[in-house]
C-alpha cells in the first residue's frame, strides 16, 4: 500500500523568518519528516549550500529524499537515519564541525498517526506499537503490559497532563490482568471506561478522552524528553558564532525544557539572544492546519 503522505509543515513562514537561510549555509533540519521544512530551506541555500537531515523513521527519509530531489536550484543534502541527540555524531559523519542553523520540530508527521499499523492512534485500531523507529526498541504493547501503577501514573500526569491519570493506572493493571493489553482499541476502551465515557461519546468530543494518555505513551516508548535533554545539552558546540537553533514542541514539558535551556544558556552567555516569546501560529494557519494550534518555537542565537 503506497503511504498517504498528506502532512502540512507548521510555522513554516515564521521558521524561515528565524533561520534565515542564505547561500552557502549548512543548516540541520534534526526531524526531517517527509521534508516539507528541508525542501523550502533547501531552496534558500542554494546550490553551493548544505543541508544535513536527520529522522528516526526510515520511511520519512525515503519519502523525503524523493522531495528534496525535486528541488530546483536547492543545495547539497544529506540524510540520516538516526536521533538528534545523536547530532554531533551526525555532523562527524557530514564532514562538518559548526552549522549555521538547526531546526526540530518536535511533533509527528501525519503518515505516521494514519497508518494504523504504526499504532500511535486511539482513533485507528491497530497494533499498540507507537515506535517512531519500528526498527529499534519495544513496543508500546510491551511497556504498557509491564509498567508500575505508579510509574504509569505519574508518566500520564507529567507527559501527558492527564487529571485522571490515577484512575488510567489502576483500571490498566486490573485489564492486563485479565489479558495483555496489545491494541490501540484495547487500551482506548480502557481509557474511556477509567474516565467515564462510552466509546460513541468519545468519539465525538472535541478532544478524545484517550488523547492524552496516547501522547503520554509515546514520549515515554520513543524516550522522548531524554532526547530532547540530550540535544538542548549539545546544540551550542554544534552552531556557529552568530548561529540559530530553532525548536518546535507540541507539549508544555517539552516546551518548559526548551525555555530553561535556552535561558540557562542566555545566563551563561552561550546564546546572545533568545526569543522573549514563544512564536505561535497565526489565525490563518491555526484555521488552515488544526494541528498548529498546539505548536510553540522558541529560538536562540549562538553568542558571537
Amino acid at each position: 500500500m503506497k503511504r498517504d503522505v498528506r502532512h502540512v509543515s507548521v510555522l513554516l513562514g515564521p521558521v524561515l523568518k528565524t533561520l534565515d537561510p542564505k547561500p552557502d549555509q549548512v543548516i540541520v533540519d534534526c526531524t526531517l519528516g517527509l521534508g516539507g521544512h528541508s525542501s523550502a530551506i533547501l531552496e534558500r541555500i542554494g546550490p553551493d549550500g548544505l543541508l544535513i537531515g536527520i529522522d528516526f523513521d526510515p520511511a520519512n527519509i525515503e519519502i523525503a529524499r524523493a522531495r528534496l530531489a525535486t528541488v530546483i536550484g536547492g543545495g547539497r543534502f544529506e540524510l540520516f537515519h538516526n536521533n538528534f541527540a545523536a547530532l554531533p555524531t551526525v555532523l562527524g559523519q557530514a564532514g562538518v564541525v559548526r552549522v549555521d542553523g538547526v531546526l526540530a520540530d518536535l511533533g509527528v508527521a501525519s503518515p505516521q498517526i494514519d497508518d494504523p499499523n504504526r499504532g500511535f492512534s486511539y482513533r485507528r485500531p491497530g497494533p499498540l506499537d507507537m515506535r517512531m523507529d519500528p526498527t529499534r526498541g519495544r513496543p508500546a504493547s510491551d511497556l504498557i503490559n509491564r509498567i508500575d501503577e505508579r510509574e504509569l501514573a505519574s508518566a500520564l500526569l507529567e507527559l501527558g497532563d492527564e487529571t485522571d491519570a490515577k484512575a488510567i493506572a489502576r483500571l490498566v493493571i486490573e485489564r492486563r490482568a485479565e489479558q495483555p493489553i496489545t491494541t490501540t482499541e484495547d487500551l482506548m476502551a480502557i481509557v474511556c471506561e477509567a474516565r467515564d465515557f462510552t466509546i460513541a461519546r468519545a468519539a465525538g468530543a472535541k478532544l478524545h478522552p484517550a488523547a492524552r494518555t496516547f501522547q503520554a505513551l509515546r514520549i515515554l516508548v520513543n524516550r522522548e524528553l531524554a532526547n530532547l535533554d540530550r540535544l538542548l545539552t549539545v546544540l551550542p558546540d554544534c552552531l556557529k558564532p552568530g548561529g540559530v537553533a530553532a525548536i518546535i514542541s507540541f507539549h508544555s514539558g517539552e516546551d518548559r525544557r526548551v525555555k530553561k535551556a535556552f535561558q540557562e544558556g542566555r545566563r551563561r552567555g552561550v546564546y546572545s539572544q533568545v526569543s522573549p516569546e514563544p512564536v505561535v501560529a497565526d489565525e490563518t494557519e491555526q484555521r488552515e492546519n488544526p494541528r498548529a494550534r498546539s505548536a510553540k518555537m522558541r529560538w536562540a542565537r549562538r553568542a558571537v
